[in-house]
């Protein structure tokens, strides 16, 4: 059953007369029960409610990077086996399916940054992203490539950032948005999170864009670049075309 905020979002869209179908959910996509789709099939990427996602997947080391996507339900593995894992164990809204983004820049790796294209441009009104539950337990408690934020006293300022950046169709930034995944700059250590639920982004100001880039950055840096796991969760996109 959907939940009360999609159910918003989508009498939104009828008032002002924008299609429903343009809200990208992920659940037009087909997944067996607790799976992912990861890129294997070398198709390049994959589409929902108007809107392209990137894949990029290595056959030599059957790794990806860009976008995948997801309905796996598990909230308390850990490390690399769960990278497809949204920390909130299920879509937004209580929805099925959810996108997972992979930003392999950050860490020294790929040439491509997970990006997100409208088939026609447009204002993005908004999404919702969460983090995922290897950068999630790899912040909270620290593994063996990246530190418990925080550090042993708790005061250590660290922090995890996604940044979404829009460009018009020419591919020239008309804008970008930041938001903090997980935050410790507080003075009151109380105040320090990691967010574990669905967070809404407002994109508006970013005006009309062909598409989006997304990009991670962290306190946490080595000789490589950014040591915390470059993962975030993405649901409920929610474009409208321009008039």
């Amino acid at each position: 059953m959907a939940s009360k905020e999609l159910v918003n979002v989508m009498l939104v869209l009828m008032i002002s007369g924008v299609s429903s179908a343009a809200v990208a959910t992920f659940d037009d996509l087909s997944l067996a029960a607790d799976s992912y789709w990861n890129g294997s099939d070398s198709s390049g990427g994959f589409s929902s409610g108007g809107a392209y996602f990137n894949n990029n997947y290595n056959t030599t080391y059957m790794s990806w990077d860009g976008f995948a996507y997801s309905n796996i339900t598990d909230t308390i593995s850990s490390g690399w086996s769960a990278q497809y894992n949204a920390i909130s164990g299920q879509g937004q809204g209580g929805s099925a399916n959810y996108a997972v983004g992979f930003d392999p820049l950050a860490s020294g790796f790929g040439t491509e940054l997970p990006t997100m294209t409208l088939s026609t441009a447009g204002v993005v009104d908004g999404l919702y992203v969460t983090n995922n539950n290897f950068a999630y337990y790899s912040m909270l408690n620290g593994d063996t490539y990246s530190k418990k934020f925080g550090g042993v006293s708790g005061d250590e300022e660290d922090w995890f950032l996604l940044t979404i950046t829009g460009k018009d169709a020419g591919g020239t930034e008309v804008g970008s948005v930041e938001f903090y995944l997980a935050d410790y700059r507080f003075a009151d250590n109380g105040q320090d999170y990691i967010v574990d639920t669905w967070e809404y982004v407002d994109l508006m100001g970013l005006g009309v864009v062909q598409s989006l880039e997304f990009s991670l950055s962290s306190s946490d840096v080595g000789s490589f670049g950014m040591n915390t796991p470059g993962y975030f969760a993405l649901d409920t996109v929610v474009p409208e075309p321009a008039t």
